[in-house]
């Protein structure tokens, strides 16, 4: 079937790519298949990551199927466009619906994205995985590629103000090479695998940066930035979902 949708969308963010000056550098691109399924697995630290990644796989004709929460397709402008660039919605309370979905579709040979992190991680680190793309790497029999992206959290994150003028803001994403998980592999084991590769991927890049992260508060602790610890961040993320919770149930008194 034709990709009516994901081309002119993929033009358009080339375009705002070169808007907003965004200096490229991509690793390891050659990784991404010419054909076939796979589970490209990366870090997280902006909204804008899932657009990213997938901005060298396109000139192949390679359109990454990303999983993201059910909320984005709940948007009104968002959500036909995500649907008709058959992009997997998640529900988190559903969730054996999405694996169901995103299963399909690498067995019929397309890539799928997922951040296994499953959220962004304000320390700029990569956090715990949850299981889910070693699951459906293992599941579908496809191979995963491991990927790391850094730079984009400078652009527009979250609990960050925007920084959408022209600052040729650097952006470097390294893609790994594609590995196997065996059948009877032992998923806690290769979650801690998929976390290695992806962490030595971002120290590789980040030591290649052009700009230097101390006492900027986009540069992780472990390199002389101001962003909190994986821990710091943990009981941030934690508080601040406590707040989102006590406002819906506000909220929900006050309508009764």
């Amino acid at each position: 079937m034709a990709e009516l949708v994901y081309p002119p969308v993929v033009a358009a963010f080339r375009g705002a790519w070169k808007a907003l000056g965004i200096r490229f550098t991509f690793v390891g691109d050659e990784n991404i298949p010419a054909h076939g399924g796979a589970v490209l697995a990366s870090n997280h630290i902006s909204y804008l990551d899932f657009a990213l990644i997938g901005t060298p796989a396109a000139p192949k004709k390679r359109y990454i199927r990303f999983m993201a929460k059910k909320e984005i397709f709940d948007n009104k402008l968002a959500g036909p466009l995500m649907r008709a660039m058959k992009h997997i919605s998640v529900d988190r309370d559903k969730g054996s619906t999405s694996l169901v979905a995103a299963m399909r579709a690498l067995r019929a040979g397309e890539l799928v994205g997922i951040f296994p992190e499953a959220t962004i991680s304000l320390s700029w680190e990569v956090k715990e995985l949850k299981s889910g793309a070693v699951r459906l790497a293992q599941g579908a029999g496809v191979p995963i590629i491991p990927v790391a992206l850094w730079g984009s959290h400078r652009i527009l994150t979250k609990a960050h103000k925007p920084s959408l003028g022209r600052k040729r803001i650097a952006i470097y994403i390294a893609y790994g090479e594609p590995y196997m998980v065996a059948k009877d592999a032992d998923v806690a084991q290769e979650e801690v695998r998929l976390h290695e590769k992806i962490s030595s991927l971002l120290h590789s890049i980040q030591e290649n940066y052009p700009d230097s992260p101390v006492g900027e508060w986009w540069g992780p602790k472990r390199l002389g930035g101001t962003a909190p610890t994986l821990e710091e961040a943990a009981i941030q993320n934690a508080q601040r979902k406590a707040d989102r919770a006590a406002k819906k149930s506000n909220k929900k008194k006050e309508s009764n």
